[in-house]
């Protein structure tokens, strides 16, 4: 892994990787110009070089931004680290960090909003920090160790604001994405790509976001997209990510999607 984030711009940072835990998602930073995306990558058991792997972004919340390189491993890693599912699915897997003074998307709480509590700016840029994880996915998708057929991508809270946002920015790069508990403004539904694998996830006691954002966006998706997948669950707050990463056919149903390349 090493050579290809040379060639990909990495700085690499080394780590000792003695036990199976969360030190196994090397420490890495991706620079672009004077900005830097600290993040954490998995690689498959027996990494070859030259060989292409499917690649897996993951967005955490807002609980765990900062600059450690650490705590965006709090929630999802440990699906990853599974000895049965690195063996099973084989896969580069990434974990990028956002700073505190930052956020994946733009969106605005507010009592004066809908009841889906969010007000968005319809002209509004990309982020910093999400327009870095979009360069730095295309970094890896030209270094040739990718299978550009099996780029997935999942968040859960602002981590799922960051996801729906790079599936309308990218429409054409993800096979398939799993947002837990997040929102988006739905003006940019129509922007996805058609038929577009998705699996949205929401407890419907979610005080934070309220659920009302994932029963908009499935509405509004499964209009002209018969791929779309929703699992609400009775009487779960906003850790509804504890009961995505325990569905057993979420990496099943992940890793079968492929995205159809022009020729």
């Amino acid at each position: 892994m090493k050579n290809i984030l040379s060639v990909c711009l990495f700085i690499f940072l080394s780590t000792s990787i003695q036990s199976q835990d969360k030190e196994l998602f090397e420490k890495q930073l991706f620079v672009l110009g004077e900005d830097t995306l600290p993040c954490r990558i998995l690689t498959p058991f027996n990494f070859q070089i030259g060989k292409k792997y499917p690649l897996v972004i993951f967005l955490h919340g807002s609980g765990e931004r900062g600059s450690d390189n650490i705590a965006q491993l709090n929630w999802g890693a440990g699906l990853f680290l599974d000895s049965l599912n690195r063996i099973k699915y084989p896969a580069i897997v990434v974990f990028p960090q956002c700073p505190t003074n930052d956020k994946w998307s733009e969106y605005n709480k507010s009592s004066n909003a809908d009841s889906t509590g969010y007000q968005y700016k319809t002209d509004a840029t990309i982020k910093k920090s999400l327009k870095l994880v979009s360069a730095f996915i295309d970094t890896l998708l030209a270094s040739g160790q990718i299978e550009k057929s099996r780029v997935y991508i999942g968040g859960l809270s602002m981590g799922g604001f960051g996801t729906y946002e790079l599936l309308w920015r990218k429409p054409n790069v993800f096979a398939a994405a799993f947002p837990i508990c997040g929102a988006m403004n739905p003006s940019r539904v129509p922007d996805f790509r058609k038929n577009l694998p998705l699996w949205i996830f929401h407890g419907d006691k979610d005080e934070i976001i309220y659920v009302s954002n994932s029963r908009l966006i499935y509405s509004l998706v499964k209009k002209s997209n018969s791929f779309v997948r929703y699992s609400e669950y009775v009487g779960v707050g906003h850790d509804s990510w504890r009961n995505a990463f325990a569905e057993p056919e979420l990496l099943p149903w992940l890793f079968s999607q492929r995205l159809k390349l022009p020729k």
